[in-house]
């Protein structure tokens, strides 16, 4: 890992370090492109025929109704595990709810916000070389608190087309409706169109490579009529170390994003007095003995370590690069809460690793990447959620707000909105007792 002294860096420099690699999006369009007009036209038999050319699996059909498909089973202590997990996730989201409020802005003028979950659902669990269950149930959770009618739950079948047996646990503990057996731009296309067998969806959540990165791009801005949660980047962590803070923690930490992929991004910012050869040597050492330890070295070997002058200018330059996730290993922690302003989630004291709010602590791991923390949040009960404003008025409450209204859109120049006030109180006027 390069390091730097923030320091002795310029603006321009700074501003270097917080960039990520660009993703040549354009010739990822030209092939997700393809794939989009295709399972819009042929619908399942393009989506079979995908699944067979990419994942290697043939398939007789698509979707599974989770209703229909028989209990999957776990190890007791694997059970237990995404059991804790689920009890976690559900508390913390379902916390989220908020009461509507009624107010009266002037006397006889009422106003109020309801909440209405989005219809149908689309979420994206990711296959290949690591299945990811623990994001079944950060996306399906909340959309069952939400009351979502319609949940699809797309991911790679195995390769005799059975479908993950912990994801399809998750998926029955909380409320999937469909599994769609596919993976890449051909499942985000799936749902997003909808097809004879897939329901078709209204929001697509989850991450994904590249290519369902496009897809979900394209279709949010095509005649899909679909939205999605955030865009998305390659997985990423900052962690802030100072000298109280373990040098066999602070690598593992680094290594457990690292170890997503080679397109990761890992950033160390040491504060104070901290022996970094103890660091170094420690991911060297941890990366040796992973499974992953390929993919991590190679995200390891563009990632970097900066040199900040107290906590205020590394929580500055953490903001400045809003990364996904935060990792505060400092004395005090809690302290410097204060000041976070753009992260996905927050990691406080030596005791909280990242790994714990990627699975289980309760919080979503459903993140904005890239920077995008900066204005996105990460997925919540909100997130499956619309808002619809209520507005109702007394014959007082026209009388008294209906002038102004009037007037402004006198100043518009909208005679009929000016006429929809005034003429009801020309009404109001002509039934007053002589």
């Amino acid at each position: 890992m390069k390091s730097y002294k923030l320091s002795e860096l310029s603006h321009a420099e700074i501003e270097g370090l917080k960039a990520r690699p660009r993703i040549d999006f354009t010739s990822i369009f030209s092939s997700v492109n393809p794939i989009v007009d295709d399972v819009r036209i042929r619908g399942d038999a393009a989506v079979i025929d995908y699944t067979t050319k990419f994942d290697k699996v043939v398939l007789d059909r698509v979707v599974e109704l989770v209703s229909d498909l028989p209990d999957p089973k776990l190890d007791p202590d694997v059970r237990e595990a995404f059991d804790v997990a689920y009890d976690n996730i559900y508390a913390f989201h379902v916390a989220q709810r908020v009461p509507e409020k009624n107010i009266e802005n002037m006397r006889g003028v009422r106003c109020k916000r309801i909440a209405r979950c989005i219809g149908s659902v689309g979420l994206y669990v990711p296959g290949g070389t690591a299945v990811l269950p623990s994001t079944a149930l950060m996306l399906s959770v909340p959309a069952q608190i939400a009351g979502c009618k319609t949940i699809v739950l797309a991911t790679p079948p195995s390769h005799d087309g059975s479908i993950c047996k912990e994801v399809l646990y998750c998926a029955k503990k909380a409320g999937v409706t469909h599994i769609l057996k596919a993976g890449g731009a051909q499942a985000i296309s799936a749902m997003a169109w909808g097809t004879i067998s897939c329901p078709k969806v209204e929001k697509i959540f989850g991450p994904g490579n590249q290519y369902v990165t496009a897809a979900k791009m394209i279709l949010q801005n095509s005649e899909a009529m679909v939205s999605i949660d955030m865009p998305a980047g390659p997985s990423e962590v900052l962690v802030i170390a100072d000298k109280h803070a373990n040098p066999v923690h602070v690598a593992a930490d680094l290594l457990s994003q690292a170890e997503h992929g080679p397109d990761s991004q890992v950033v160390l910012v040491i504060v104070g007095d901290v022996d970094l050869s103890a660091i170094e040597a420690e991911l060297s050492k941890q990366c040796a003995n992973l499974p992953r330890g390929e993919f991590a070295s190679k995200a390891l070997s563009h990632s970097f370590t900066v040199f900040a002058q107290d906590m205020i200018e590394a929580i500055s330059f953490s903001n400045l690069y809003a990364p996904e996730h935060l990792i505060i290993n400092v004395q005090d922690a809690e302290r410097w809460e204060s000041l976070i302003e753009n992260a996905g989630s927050v990691f406080l004291g030596q005791w909280t690793p990242e790994s714990v709010g990627d699975y289980a602590s309760g919080t979503n791991h459903v993140l904005p990447t890239y920077g995008y923390s900066k204005m996105y949040s990460g997925v919540s009960l909100n997130s499956f959620l619309k808002y619809i404003t209520v507005q109702s008025l007394t014959e007082e409450g026209l009388q008294r707000l209906g002038p102004h209204v009037a007037k402004m859109a006198e100043v518009e120049g909208l005679e009929a909105h000016k006429r929809a006030v005034t003429l009801r109180l020309q009404d109001i006027e002509a039934a007053l007792p002589a």
